[in-house]
């Protein structure tokens, strides 16, 4: 936090002097009186007001500081680049660790994101959103789900059933809701409950049979089943396993003990009625 010590006539007189200088207002500062004024005796021993005068930090300051220090404690060497405007925060983070910053489809990257926008809006009525990303993961995941969506339309109309995707976070639920928004063919509707609501795909000319399931790599219920044994057998995909950090397990089940997880629902769908369903 910038802070500096001003003097004047009287208390407002210093205040309003570090104010100017700062460029802020009062209601950004933290102002301390040092010393309060005094007349003297006929002139003599007179002293001025002095003042200290501190900026306070924004809340993607506050955000990208705590993003610095877990990535310090983690032993993840990083450094951050802080972009804050009207429309939120996003901190994007620069390592030569990346796979380690976002872990197994980017649950440690959106475990940080979720306990950053919880001390960005710490205390606050209104609220800001935080995105932090990592080498442009959160782009690549939007294009692959994006692709996914389209794909998983298609095989809904052509197949006449209707396709549920395996549970999502609510910003990945966002991207296939509106990825499919102008598609004339199907809907998309969000079904379950948190932590496992997820996305069904329904075509409009829906005939009978057994709804397909899919995983996030397109796979289908038998498939995705039979791989999913495999690579638990093999520990490919174990979730304990999955992250090089070995934090990636260990972040997710901290943030939903911690009860953060509501905070990182908000933190991905405040900016309006993100998610359709």
């Amino acid at each position: 936090m910038e802070e500096k010590f001003y003097t004047g006539k009287t208390v407002e007189d210093a205040v309003a002097e570090g104010l100017k200088d700062l460029g802020i207002t009062k209601e950004e500062a933290t102002i301390e009186v040092v010393d309060e004024p005094t007349k003297g005796f006929l002139g003599l021993g007179a002293k001025a007001a002095k003042v200290k005068v501190t900026r306070n930090q924004t809340d993607g300051q506050r955000a990208n500081k705590f993003v610095e220090g877990l990535l310090e404690i983690l032993h993840m060497p990083a450094t951050t680049e802080l972009t804050e405007d009207e429309n939120g925060v996003v901190i994007n983070v620069i390592t030569t660790s990346s796979s380690a910053v976002i872990g197994y489809r980017g649950e440690v990257l959106d475990s940080i994101q979720c306990l950053a926008g919880a001390v960005a809006n710490t205390g606050k009525e209104e609220y800001s959103r935080v995105v932090v990303d990592c080498e442009g993961y959160r782009g690549k995941r939007e294009d692959t789900l994006k692709n996914l969506a389209e794909k998983l339309a298609a095989k809904a109309v052509r197949t006449g059933r209707k396709v549920s995707l395996e549970p999502m976070n609510p910003f990945e639920r966002r991207i296939i809701h509106s990825a499919l928004t102008g598609n004339t063919e199907v809907k998309t509707v969000s079904e379950g409950k948190e932590p496992n609501r997820y996305i069904s795909i329904i075509p409009n000319d829906m005939k009978p049979g057994r709804p397909i399931r899919e995983d996030r790599r397109g796979h289908g219920d038998r498939n995705g089943r039979r791989n999913n044994d495999r690579n638990d057998r093999k520990g490919g995909y174990n979730r304990e396993r999955r992250s090089n950090s070995g934090f990636t397990s260990l972040a997710s089940k901290s943030v939903k003990k911690s009860g953060f997880g509501g905070t990182y629902l908000g933190n991905s769908l405040k900016d309006g009625n993100a998610e359709n369903n």
